[in-house]
């Protein structure tokens, strides 16, 4: 009679070793700057500025490095199956977020949190440790996170620019489809004031599909704001987004080709006084100073490119300087 074999024997053959590494999945292989390549194809052909060009007496250029390092973290954050949410609160639709303990006041006398993040438009950030008491910080609407888990009444998050996880209330939180990655990506910069569109062909491989001037928000309370710097998803899409006199309720004019990425911060063209007026295509001060509420300003034509171009929830638009 044959000797039975251990089953320990079984469990270490060398077929079932070698169908484990099968199903083993290949380790993610992170990216850097140098990893990125950029090739120029453009989508859109008008007001082209190159990688450096002339700006009154000095010069102005496209800060490859700084946005290439910026795709490699896109590319980075991606490499494994993750389900996106995105915070939602704009003009506080979904509530205005509670007051944390250890506020303060900014320039427009509005509730801030350690970061500088205000609290209007804002989500709460509780911590999971203990209980839920206030919370401890804001997240800006439009932030991108991750879902840790799931609770009754919460999600525990992790953003992806905001250091630890957070438990942040349902009513804050929009779930995008398991198939969502973001493949076009709208960058901004304030110092410079261009703006350029890349879309990823392959991993580590991105065309370039515009670079054009723009015009971002300036710094001018109590109505004017900064275009806050960060990576966004841009959520909103109006063909006319319609905008107020200072201080009043009062429609004064719209803005051609909006699209939405934080807060009231709008990618949109040239701002047109009066509703019924047509579309003006271009401004000589695009390209110079900040002069927008929050907004960033573009000739109308590259807004209707983006417009059509960016896919609603699965464009990041990200705002350095």
């Amino acid at each position: 009679m044959q000797d039975s074999i251990p089953a320990e024997s079984l469990e270490n053959s060398p077929n079932d070793i070698a169908i484990n590494e099968q199903k083993k999945e290949p380790e993610p292989v992170f990216l850097t700057a140098q990893d990125i390549q950029l090739r120029r194809e453009l989508l859109f052909d008008k007001y082209i500025l190159e990688d450096t060009y002339p700006y009154r007496d000095t010069v102005r250029s496209f800060q490859w490095q700084a946005i290439c390092d910026k795709l490699a973290f896109i590319e980075n954050m991606q490499q494994k199956p993750v389900q996106w949410v995105v915070f939602e609160n704009y003009k506080n639709i979904n509530g205005e977020a509670p007051t944390i303990l250890n506020y303060t006041r900014n320039e427009y006398n509005r509730i801030t949190d350690s970061l500088g993040i205000e609290r209007f438009q804002s989500v709460p950030l509780y911590s999971p440790t203990g209980d839920i008491g206030s919370p401890k910080l804001y997240g800006q609407d439009g932030t991108l996170a991750k879902i840790v888990d799931t609770e009754e009444d919460y999600y525990l998050i992790e953003p992806i620019l905001i250091e630890g996880q957070w438990l942040v209330p349902k009513n804050y939180i929009r779930e995008l489809p398991d198939s969502t990655s973001f493949q076009h990506i709208v960058v901004v910069d304030r110092i410079q004031q261009n703006i350029a569109t890349l879309e990823r062909e392959s991993p580590g491989n991105w065309l370039i599909r515009s670079t054009n001037p723009a015009t971002t928000g300036r710094f001018k309370p109590p109505y004017a704001q900064k275009t806050p710097l960060g990576i966004f998803l841009l959520q909103q899409k109006k063909r006319r987004m319609h905008y107020f006199q200072d201080g009043t309720r009062e429609i004064e004019g719209y803005a051609p080709y909006a699209s939405r990425f934080t807060n009231g911060a709008y990618i949109h063209g040239i701002p047109v006084v009066g509703v019924d007026n047509p579309i003006k295509e271009h401004s000589p001060t695009l390209g110079t100073t900040p002069r927008s509420h929050m907004c960033v300003r573009n000739n109308s034509s590259h807004a209707e490119f983006i417009y059509k171009w960016a896919p609603l929830r699965r464009t990041l638009v990200i705002v350095i300087e």
